[in-house]
């Protein structure tokens, strides 16, 4: 499959939930299309009220727009499950240059005393409770769309629709409320984020502003721009391995732009303790198994581990095992293509390689 996509695909994913199978298959074949192809796919009809997005974005704004020493109160540091104030400089990714950005992340708000799985237990909030409010509503709606398309993908790949059920009974996935401050001397060509993939099993993203760009079968950048009333969706690592490259997790990147920009991107994953391999139906004598056996949760943790600054410090008393080697999923940028092309579909399993959140 050449996947020379040159525009992002739409799906109007209204069907979803329609009481005729032949309704759903529909959706999900358009899903499975846009995964297989592109990678990348906007969805629209997602029922989610613009109203959740809009209350987001006031919190944001009035958060951010904060002293330091305020927004330093909720320093991710002082969690237990990896969440609050990300400064700049907090992430940190081997070899890359520190983004102009500030974030708070926002996980499953978990019970304290239930130690289930590391990076799992009450959020660190700060002392603003309309951002709590807003950002708590925006995560429960949002993983109620994840759910649902975790559903659709299922389909696409002629599974039962249930399939991923079993395994979203406490899933740790992550919100990260994004502020890019305004960049006076922002280059089109500059690189805000360098090229990647989400290691997680596919982000649902929202973004006031353009600058992602998406990397087609041939190497070329293609825009991804903000669609109102839509959310970008992309296929990740732990979905690419699930279903042994059906579904392609796609490189991406952020350019920088002149304009204040806010990203609020949702990183949908399985229960910490899920198995992640090659699903049984998608591996053959002639396409075997192409990537390693996993646990959805150590390969989270121990990639985070490896960028954040405060977790480096306390990495002698972290629990996770040991981290895996780092290859790549999706396809390479132009200058690498030649190398990927040349590979058979025996060769080894791949290797996972760190990913920058956008």
């Amino acid at each position: 499959m050449t996947r020379n996509f040159q525009t992002v695909p739409v799906v109007d994913i209204s069907g979803l939930d329609a009481p005729a199978l032949d309704e759903r298959q529909a959706v999900a074949e358009a899903l499975g299309r846009a995964a297989r192809e592109a990678g990348f796919l906007y969805v629209t009809s997602h029922g989610l009220a613009p109203v959740l997005i809009a209350d987001l974005l006031a919190a944001a704004q009035r958060y951010f727009a904060q002293p330091m020493l305020v927004k330093m109160a909720s320093y991710i540091g002082g969690s237990t499950n990896h969440s609050g104030y990300v400064p700049e400089g907090e992430e940190v990714f081997p070899g890359g240059k520190i983004d102009k950005k500030e974030a708070y992340d926002i996980g499953l708000d978990w019970p304290a005393g239930d130690d289930r799985a590391p990076m799992m237990g009450p959020n660190l909030w700060p002392d603003d409770q309309g951002f709590r409010t807003a950002a708590g509503a925006y995560y429960q709606a949002v993983s109620g769309l994840a759910r649902r398309l975790f559903g659709g993908f299922a389909l696409a790949l002629s599974l039962p629709q249930d399939h991923f059920e079993p395994h979203l009974t406490c899933p740790p996935s992550q919100l990260r409320v994004i502020h890019y401050p305004f960049d006076p001397h922002a280059h089109p060509d500059q690189q805000g984020i360098g090229a990647h993939t989400d290691y997680e099993f596919f982000t649902l993203l929202h973004g006031t502003a353009p600058g992602l760009e998406v990397m087609n079968g041939q190497g070329a950048w293609i825009d991804c721009p903000p669609i109102e009333g839509a959310f970008v969706v992309n296929i990740g690592d732990m979905l690419e391995a699930w279903t042994n490259g059906e579904f392609v997790a796609t490189s991406h990147r952020v350019r920088k732009v002149g304009e204040e920009r806010y990203s609020f991107p949702f990183f949908a994953t399985c229960d910490y303790w899920t198995v992640v391999e090659p699903h049984p139906d998608f591996v053959t004598p002639a396409r075997p198994a192409r990537y390693p056996r996993l646990i959805s949760g150590d390969h989270l943790l121990s990639q985070t581990i490896a960028t954040f600054g405060y977790l480096k410090d306390r990495r002698e008393g972290a629990v996770a095992s040991p981290a895996p080697g780092f290859g790549a999923f999706g396809p390479k940028p132009a200058q690498t293509l030649g190398r990927r092309a040349e590979q058979t579909e025996t060769a080894p399993p791949r290797r996972i390689r760190r990913r920058r959140r956008a």
